[in-house]
């Protein structure tokens, strides 16, 4: 996690999250612009290869759900503030789509 936070301190991004399990970056100019970098996920039975935050979790799960792709993890609030979902993609990626709360 060091070596990320390192590197990509080098593109201008600074810590505003470090759980332990996760660590997320963020620009200090445009703070939505974030990376997140996860070493085991804390409530999930599988760690996701990459997150997307949505305005309405709760509509992009309906639209997954409806449309038969594979829910990894179900719809849920987290402790840390956020609703989200996994969801795994055409090429077999674990995508954690998200919402803050």
């Amino acid at each position: 996690m060091q070596e990320n936070r390192e590197f990509h301190g080098l593109l201008g991004f600074e810590e505003v999250m470090n759980l332990g399990w996760i660590t997320t970056l963020a620009s200090p100019s445009t703070p939505a612009a974030q990376v997140s970098f996860m070493t085991a996920d804390k409530t999930a039975p599988v760690t996701p290869d990459m997150s997307v935050e949505v305005e309405d979790v709760d509509a992009a799960y309906a639209v997954m759900r409806d449309s038969g792709a594979e829910i990894v993890h179900p719809l849920q609030d987290e402790e840390w503030g956020v609703r989200r979902f996994f969801v795994r993609d055409p090429n077999g990626r674990v995508i954690n789509v998200l919402s803050h709360r």
